[in-house]
C-alpha cells in the first residue's frame, strides 16, 4: 500500500511538471485530482477541482450540454476520444481547448484512471471565425458590385481627400469621413482599408440609421444565447466580424445615445462586451466612421456625446460634393456612359454638347449616385450611339411654392419616426420616397432632423 501511495505521488509530480492542463479522472468520469496547470487556469483548489460540479463550474454551459451524452458514451467505451469545448479561465474569460481523453487500464483491461490533457487552440478557433466572417464579408461585397466611379477625377479638392488617404491609410488611427450623400464616402473608406496593413482582412460596412435602436447593439456587439426574446443562439456582432480588419460605421450621427456609450468604450479600451454577458472580450479593429450631419452642432445640442465626437475626429476627412468638381463631370459622364452601355450590350460612340453642357451646369443635390441613376437611365433609353438625355431630368428641385406645407410634412414624418430617415420604419418609407430624396429635401429646407431624436 504503501508504495502504491509513493507511486501515485510520483505520477503526480509528473504531471504537475507538464505545462498542459491535465484531470486525472474515475472510470466514470469524476475528477480525481488536477495538476498546477489546471489550477493555475482555472483558479480554483484542488478540492473544487474535485467536486461534483467541477464541469458546470469550468466549461461553457452550451458545451457542457451539447457534449453531455456523447462524454457518457466514449467514457463507457473505454477507448481514447476527444472534444472541442470552452473552459473558463480564472478572469472569467472562456478560451478554447482540445480536451484529449486516454484510459489508462489494468492487466485485465479494465479502465482504472483516464487522463483528460487539455491544449489551448483559442487562437485557432478564432482564426477559422474570422475567416469565414471575411468569405461572408466578401461575398457581400461581390454581390453589391462595387463601384469607384466616386474617386474618379482629377479636382484639387479631391486630389487632397486622396492625398489625406495616403498619409493615414497606413495607421491604425481612428478616421471620420464627412459629406454629402452620395458623394462617395464609403469607397474613401475602402481605399483606406485597402492601403493598409489591414488590406486582407475583413472590411465591415455597417449603417447605422438602417438598424432599429432596439437591435443595435446586438448588431454592433453580439449577443448569447438567450439574451432576449429570440436569441436563440450565440452571434457574433459586427465589430467581432471585423476582428482583424476595418469597420465602417456609416452615418454615424444617427446612433442612438446608448450605443454611442459602447461605442466609446471600444475606442478607449478595445474591448467588447456581448449583449447578456459580462465578460469583456478584446477586438483588433481599425474604426473608420461616416456621416453627411454635423456633428459639432450635434454635440452643441446634446444630440451626441461630446467626448464621443473628440474621439472619432482624430484624422477628419471632407469628401467634395460633386457641384465642387465641376470639371470632373465629363470624365465620369465618359466613364458612365461607357461602363453602362457595356453592361445593356449597346455601342454608344459620342455624346452630345448640349447634353454635356446640361450635366455640368445641374448642381447635383444627390451628387455622383444621382449622375449615376442619371447616366444608366439615359442609357438605357439610348437607340442609337450618340448620348443625350432628357432635359426635364434636370429641373431645378429645390422646395416648391408650398415649400412651408412640405416642410410640415416632412417635420411630422420624423417626428413619428424619431428622427430616424432610412429603414423600413424610418421617415423616407413613411412618406413613400427614396432616402436620398428626403436627405435633399432636408438639406435644401434647412430641416434639423437630429432635434427629433430622443435624447
Amino acid at each position: 500500500m504503501e508504495g502504491l501511495r509513493s507511486s501515485e505521488q510520483e505520477a503526480q509530480e509528473i504531471v504537475d511538471a507538464i505545462p498542459q492542463a491535465i484531470a486525472v479522472l474515475s472510470p466514470d468520469g469524476q475528477p480525481l485530482y488536477g495538476n498546477r496547470s489546471l489550477l493555475q487556469y482555472t483558479g480554483l483548489t484542488i478540492a473544487e477541482v474535485t467536486s461534483a460540479d467541477f464541469r458546470a463550474r469550468v466549461f461553457h454551459p452550451e458545451d457542457v450540454a451539447r457534449l453531455r451524452e456523447e462524454r457518457r458514451d466514449a467514457l463507457a467505451r473505454g477507448v481514447p476520444f476527444e472534444f472541442e469545448q470552452r473552459a473558463r479561465r480564472h478572469d472569467g474569460q472562456y478560451r478554447w481547448f482540445l480536451v484529449q481523453y486516454n484510459p489508462v487500464r489494468d492487466e485485465h483491461g479494465q479502465t482504472l484512471r483516464w487522463y483528460a490533457t487539455g491544449t489551448d487552440i483559442d487562437d485557432r478557433k478564432r482564426a477559422e471565425e474570422r475567416v469565414r466572417n471575411e468569405n461572408l464579408a466578401l461575398r457581400e461585397d461581390i454581390d453589391r458590385a462595387s463601384m469607384f466611379e466616386e474617386i474618379v477625377g482629377s479636382a484639387a479638392s479631391l486630389r487632397q481627400v486622396l492625398a489625406q488617404v495616403a498619409k493615414v491609410a497606413p495607421t491604425d488611427s481612428t478616421v471620420l469621413i464627412l459629406g454629402e450623400t452620395g458623394t462617395g464616402k464609403e469607397l474613401i473608406a475602402r481605399a483606406i482599408h485597402k492601403r493598409s496593413r489591414r488590406a486582407s482582412r475583413a472590411f465591415i460596412r455597417v449603417n447605422c440609421a438602417a438598424i432599429p435602436t432596439s437591435l443595435i447593439a446586438s448588431e454592433l456587439f453580439g449577443h448569447e444565447k438567450g439574451a432576449f426574446t429570440g436569441a436563440l443562439q450565440r452571434r457574433l456582432g459586427r465589430f467581432e466580424a471585423a476582428d482583424g480588419g476595418t469597420i465602417l460605421l456609416d452615418e454615424v450621427g444617427d446612433l442612438p445615445a446608448e450605443a454611442q456609450v459602447a461605442l466609446l468604450r471600444v475606442l478607449q479600451e478595445r474591448e467588447i462586451e456581448r449583449v447578456g454577458s459580462s465578460h469583456p472580450i478584446a477586438v483588433d479593429v481599425r474604426v473608420i466612421v461616416a456621416t453627411n450631419q454635423d456633428l459639432e452642432a450635434a454635440v452643441a445640442r446634446g444630440a451626441f456625446r461630446a467626448d464621443l465626437f473628440y474621439r472619432l475626429n482624430v484624422f477628419p476627412i471632407a469628401v467634395p460634393p460633386l457641384r465642387e468638381r465641376v470639371d470632373d463631370v465629363p470624365v465620369l459622364v465618359e466613364y458612365l456612359v461607357e461602363r453602362f452601355a457595356k453592361r445593356a450590350g449597346k455601342k454608344i460612340t459620342r455624346i452630345e454638347q448640349r447634353t454635356m453642357a446640361l450635366l455640368q451646369a445641374y448642381a447635383w443635390p444627390g451628387n455622383v449616385r444621382e449622375l449615376q441613376n442619371v447616366i444608366e437611365r439615359a442609357v438605357v433609353l439610348c437607340e442609337g450611339e450618340t448620348f443625350s438625355i432628357d432635359d426635364s431630368w434636370l429641373k431645378a428641385k429645390g422646395p416648391p411654392a408650398g415649400g412651408e406645407q412640405e416642410r410640415a410634412t416632412i417635420e411630422a414624418a420624423l417626428a413619428a419616426t424619431q428622427g430616424r430617415v432610412a429603414g423600413p420604419t424610418g421617415a423616407a418609407a413613411k412618406l413613400g420616397i427614396p432616402r436620398q430624396t428626403l436627405d435633399s429635401k432636408i438639406r435644401a429646407l434647412r430641416i434639423d432632423k437630429l432635434k427629433f431624436r430622443p435624447r
